[in-house]
């Protein structure tokens, strides 16, 4: 009997220990699962995410601009997510306030209306998220990256005076109304058309950066009887525009041509005499450098409030350059 006794206080004893030990180890487990979750949650916190409010895909600059945006990205080991304004403001403002329910660390913009740009800057300060302007600079963003478009407007009539011998009637065409850079640009044209006396600007019109539009316009005052010498645009697109109009009458020997931009398509123009000069803005500089700017403000350094990114005049002499920069 004392044997049995002792036989079943060894077998509970063993028991007990058993159950004491499973309890341990159900106790640590959950403990090297939460140091799990917790390094995870760090490593997603530590990623640096920017968004990129483009105006609209369909403008072909604007394209390239969003592409040296993505390689310096790429080069930082930074990720970003980009968004189509479709020219629309009420749609890019949806975009930014996506990116911001994302958590993005920063966001950059090319406006749509730089001239109504509350709304966007009220979003980003009650999320404290950097607003970066490129290209079109408005008031109220941590900082602006892009080039002075009074500057671009400055090289264009300064070039057209000098082969114009400093007399003849021009024409401008204007990009969209209220844009920063139509402005500027044709603010840039006037400050030098006034110091020519014998010059005269006997037609200004709105083409809204759109080629056909800058066609028509174009076809418009060449009807009209008046003597034009160089029609001067905001943008390449529209000069190429205003060329097919002097091309479809054999007038492109007889009337100078000046645009903004040098994109790949208008060096061809350049290339072949029919654009004159053009204005060359670099979107890889803007690209880059406000991806760069971004990154410091995000990492608490201080940023200049504009950072220039210099125009540079492009004519028949130095197209080839140009032409490389794309390729």
């Amino acid at each position: 009997m004392k044997k049995l006794l002792s036989l079943v206080l060894l077998v509970v004893l063993v028991a007990s220990l058993f159950v004491g030990c499973t309890e341990e180890k159900a106790e640590t487990a959950p403990v090297n699962e939460e140091k799990e979750t917790t390094s995870t949650e760090t490593e997603k916190k530590d990623k640096i995410v920017l968004g990129f409010a483009s105006n609209s895909y369909s403008d072909k600059w604007q394209t390239y601009l969003n592409d040296a945006v993505q390689k310096k990205c790429d080069e930082l080991g930074v990720e970003v997510v980009f968004s189509d304004g479709k020219g629309d403001p009420a749609t890019q403002l949806a975009n930014v306030e996506n990116f911001i329910v994302e958590g993005v660390d920063a966001i950059l913009i090319v406006m749509v209306d730089p001239s109504a740009p509350k709304p966007f800057i009220t979003a980003c300060e009650n999320a404290g998220i950097p607003l970066i302007a490129v290209n079109r600079k408005f008031e109220g963003a941590n900082v602006f990256v892009g080039s002075d478009d009074i500057n671009a407007g400055n090289i264009q009539m300064e070039y057209v005076a000098e082969a114009l011998a400093e007399k003849g009637n021009v024409v401008i065409l204007e990009g969209m109304p209220g844009h920063n850079s139509a402005v500027k640009r044709t603010e840039g044209n006037t400050m030098i058309l006034d110091n020519y006396p014998d010059m005269q600007l006997i037609f200004k019109d709105t083409g809204k950066w759109d080629r056909a539009k800058g066609m028509e316009i174009t076809e418009n005052w060449l009807q009209s009887g008046e003597e034009i010498n160089a029609i001067i645009a905001n943008n390449d697109e529209m000069a190429i525009g205003a060329i097919r109009a002097l091309e479809a009458i054999g007038k492109n020997d007889e009337v100078i041509v000046a645009g903004v931009d040098a994109t790949p398509d208008a060096l061809e123009y350049v290339k072949n005499g029919t654009l004159e000069v053009t204005v060359f803005q670099s979107p890889f500089g803007q690209g880059g450098t406000g991806v760069e700017a971004a990154m410091d403000l995000i990492n608490g350094v201080k940023v200049p409030e504009y950072v220039d990114v210099p125009f540079e005049k492009v004519t028949i002499d130095n197209v080839d350059e140009y032409i490389k920069i794309w390729e």
